[in-house]
């Protein structure tokens, strides 16, 4: 073999090692250092084995330090951002323990009754004339149907005192809703928001979770309103 087809192969060496360095940036600083260690053993190996008379190009050592410090780089970028989402995470888990024992709205149309109390919520984009609820138990049967009136836009609530239509006392347990909104003689777009204590929290794929019993866990980003 020439010095020529050794400095070649050598080379091209150094390239894959500087694509594996790329490929293991997300294992953080020890792989990067480690990839820069051999990067740097076999460039002294090429500089030690070139060819006399035809040099390493100046402009090849310049291009591969320029890949090794952008490996570095992105390692001490990643290392950054798990730092930054550890501590965000930390911080979920601190806002939602403080959350434990109150009311939220989330989307849904659930709705638990519990001692004979209920209740749910909506959002109007616009101000409504006239706003029904109708409750349904387990089979679809219409149990009580609320008239609100006139609502403004934005989130409301409601709350049902779990007696039917023919004043009879409802059994606990869970229920479903719709919420219809009239505005300009129209049909109105009406968003339902299920109203839930939270009970307990557990830790989801997007970070932590509200428990709200038989409505359902919820992630922190679904809550709508906190009371």
């Amino acid at each position: 073999m020439s010095f020529g087809e050794n400095r070649m192969t050598t080379i091209n060496a150094a390239s894959g090692v500087t694509g594996l360095g790329a490929g293991a940036a997300n294992t953080g600083a020890a792989a990067g250092t480690d990839a820069a260690d051999r990067f740097l053993t076999l460039l002294v190996t090429q500089l030690r084995n070139q060819d006399p008379l035809n040099p390493l190009d100046n402009a090849q050592v310049t291009t591969q330090l320029a890949q090794i410090n952008t490996v570095s780089g992105i390692n001490k970028l990643n290392d950054t951002v798990a730092a930054l989402a550890a501590s965000i995470a930390a911080g979920q888990s601190l806002q939602a323990v403080n959350l434990v024992g109150h009311s939220t709205l989330v989307p849904g149309s659930k709705l638990e009754l519990a001692a004979g109390k209920g209740g749910g919520g909506f959002t109007l984009p616009s101000a409504a004339e006239a706003v029904t609820v109708t409750i349904k138990d387990a089979t679809g049967a219409v149990v009580r149907t609320l008239k609100l009136g006139a609502q403004p836009a934005g989130t409301g609530t409601f709350a049902w005192d779990g007696k039917s239509d023919a004043a009879a006392a409802a059994k606990d347990g869970l229920y479903t809703f719709a919420v219809d909104a009239t505005a300009g003689g129209k049909a109105a777009t009406v968003e339902t928001l299920m109203l839930g204590k939270v009970i307990g929290l557990a830790t989801g794929t997007n970070g932590m979770q509200l428990n709200l019993g038989q409505l359902g866990r919820f992630d922190l980003g679904q809550v709508v309103e906190i009371n």
